[in-house]
């Protein structure tokens, strides 16, 4: 599908993988130092924290991190315990995802030692006591490395890191067209999941299971794709007909006898069953179709006037998509994964986006978040907050269901002595070969081997 010789070659042979990534508590207490202190991690949007002073905390393990804007133009992170006894300065509240707030200072609860945004320890009370020893570079707070790119703030706890442009390429090259600093959330959902992190990534990052986790979609067409090495990371699109190659994004039309009615119906589906990778106006653009086109319309015409229309029709009402060039469009597929635990289903005016990363040490679980984003007309985005959504909630609608039920049963077959480990699709499934031979990079076990 327009890979490269190199691209081709590379991971093309079947592989297998071994079951320790997943199911050992001894690996999971490793990717602390290994992995987790290594890696650029995405912590929230740059619009969450609004004004100098405003904050929140990110937690990853033992670990956990103050993220602040300390400028209009400058974001830091700090490890979130006080230098003195350590105790953490800011607590997430019971039940909560994270802590957040806005000040000037962060003031310990234990005995009221002071910090400013910049990290420095501002009051120390009878600091006299200490004859010496006491220096401010000692009881400032630890900084760690703090960046933004496509709208997301990022840290890495590693102080001699690779800057975050570098290793986000080629992701970052191939995004930045579809502009998606300027989408807002549109509904944010997360839980606590009884499967390993990486389990619950692999579960969205190949299409090969969209056939038989989600038949509903079989009568929209076809909806298997390719699945590509990309350094770090990996992308994975649609297969896509000749002279259609915009059909390998995440905004598709319905396959079928008449593809104006075959799109109505699957934008219809989408919106009610999944509320994700679609957006009001595409449905209702959809919609009127059939009354729009003449019958026997072909399918690249349809897709091309439902795009346009869509786009002169939010213009309108304040909300202007990117224009990217379709070679761009269909390079960039559907879906990236960002190494380790982020993956990121851009479109141009929408996106659906997850994350994943350790529920303490226990390898059977798992934070995972879930998020929807769109483009809205300024001033009328709406306002949001992560939900602790369990899987049972009828607030994930049907389709994210389908795809929990295969993780938690994924992650118990993992265990059983007749199962050998896993073996990817190398075609389809190669992202999730991708993901564990960068792992073993950093842990040092694990790479994947050749099926033979």
């Amino acid at each position: 599908m327009g890979e490269t010789t190199e691209k081709v070659q590379e991971l093309s042979e079947p592989q297998t993988i071994g079951v320790e990534a997943y199911i050992s508590e001894e690996y999971a207490r490793r990717e602390r130092d290994r992995l987790w202190a290594k890696v650029w991690q995405q912590v929230g949007r740059v619009e969450e924290l609004p004004e100098v002073g405003s904050f929140l905390t990110y937690e990853i393990l033992d670990d956990s991190f103050i993220v602040v804007r300390t400028a209009p133009d400058r974001f830091r992170a700090y490890h979130n315990v006080c230098s003195h006894r350590g105790r953490r300065l800011v607590d997430t509240p019971p039940g909560a995802h994270d802590a957040r707030g806005r000040g000037r200072q962060f003031v310990c609860g234990f005995h009221g030692w002071r910090y400013d945004i910049d990290g420095r320890c501002t009051f120390v009370a009878e600091r006299e006591d200490w004859p010496c020893g006491l220096t401010d570079e000692r009881i400032a707070l630890k900084q760690v490395e703090a960046d933004t790119w496509g709208g997301w703030i990022w840290i890495n706890p590693d102080p001699d890191c690779e800057p975050l442009r570098d290793y986000l390429e080629p992701a970052a090259t191939l995004l930045d067209p579809f502009h998606l600093e300027n989408m807002r959330y549109r509904w944010r959902r997360w839980l606590v999941f009884d499967c390993n992190w990486k389990t619950a990534l692999e579960a969205f990052m190949e299409t090969y299971h969209v056939p038989y986790t989600h038949p509903e979609f079989r009568p929209f067409g076809a909806f298997l794709g390719w699945a590509r090495a990309q350094g770090k990371h990996s992308n994975i699109g649609y297969d896509a007909p000749k002279g259609m190659e915009e059909n390998q994004a995440k905004i598709r039309v319905g396959d079928g006898p008449d593809a104006r009615v075959s799109t109505a119906e699957l934008q219809n589906f989408t919106w009610a069953n999944a509320n994700t990778n679609t957006t009001e106006t595409l449905v209702e653009v959809a919609n009127r179709l059939v009354d729009e086109l003449p019958e026997g319309t072909p399918p690249a015409d349809v897709l091309r006037y439902w795009l346009e229309t869509s786009r002169r029709e939010d213009a309108e009402r304040g909300v202007v998509w990117p224009t990217v060039d379709p070679e761009i469009v269909a390079k960039s597929g559907t879906a990236w994964q960002i190494f380790p635990n982020f993956q990121i289903g851009h479109g141009l005016n929408n996106m659906l986006c997850y994350s994943a990363r350790p529920y303490g040490y226990d390898p059977d679980r798992c934070v995972f978040e879930a998020a929807v984003y769109e483009l809205f007309p300024a001033g009328e985005e709406p306002e949001t907050q992560w939900v602790f959504t369990p899987e049972d909630d009828p607030g994930w609608r049907t389709v994210l269901p389908q795809d929990f039920s295969n993780m938690a049963a994924v992650q118990q077959g993992m265990k059983a002595r007749g199962f050998s480990g896993p073996k990817p699709n190398p075609y389809r499934e190669r992202s999730v070969v991708n993901l564990h031979r960068n792992l073993a990079r950093y842990m040092g076990t694990g790479a994947p081997r050749d099926l033979t």
